[in-house]
């Protein structure tokens, strides 16, 4: 395995499909970031584009548990964290200028895989998200990444 205790430069292809009240939409982002392992977590950190390109770019990251699970934090004016555990459904915390706002979600699929010579690797994510018990949406992210 590649020596992941200092940060290195990786590329990362990120593709979301969401469905919202009927509603399909589709994002991709293809960007640079880093990664690093800290003990048995993998870390994988980029920042993410506004929509509009307005304003400055959100800090991702994106935690491989040594159990499997994985958890997302973007730290942008709205701090999102979530964590991804198969098929569990689990509290998150969606922190917005107005006050925190309590969400959970429910992971029917969740892979994660790496691979050697170059360092890299693969998730698929899908979860629903929810406020109480009403569902927000389906959410599908496919995650590569290649140092």
């Amino acid at each position: 395995m590649d020596d992941l205790s200092t940060s290195i430069p990786v590329g990362i292809h990120l593709a979301t499909h969401t469905v919202q009240d009927g509603e399909a939409s589709d994002y991709v982002l293809d960007v640079e970031g880093q990664i690093v392992q800290i003990g048995e977590t993998i870390y994988l950190r980029y920042r993410e584009p506004q929509e509009d390109n307005q304003g400055e770019p959100v800090p991702v990251t994106i935690k491989f548990l040594p159990n499997g699970d994985v958890s997302l934090t973007r730290n942008g004016e709205n701090r999102l964290r979530m964590h991804f555990s198969a098929g569990k459904r689990i509290r998150a915390t969606y922190r917005t200028p107005y006050g925190i706002v309590p969400v959970e979600t429910v992971t029917p699929q969740l892979r994660v895989g790496f691979h050697e010579r170059p360092f890299g690797g693969e998730a698929a994510i899908d979860y629903q998200l929810y406020v109480g018990q009403q569902l927000l949406g389906n959410y599908e992210i496919r995650l590569q990444f290649t140092v």
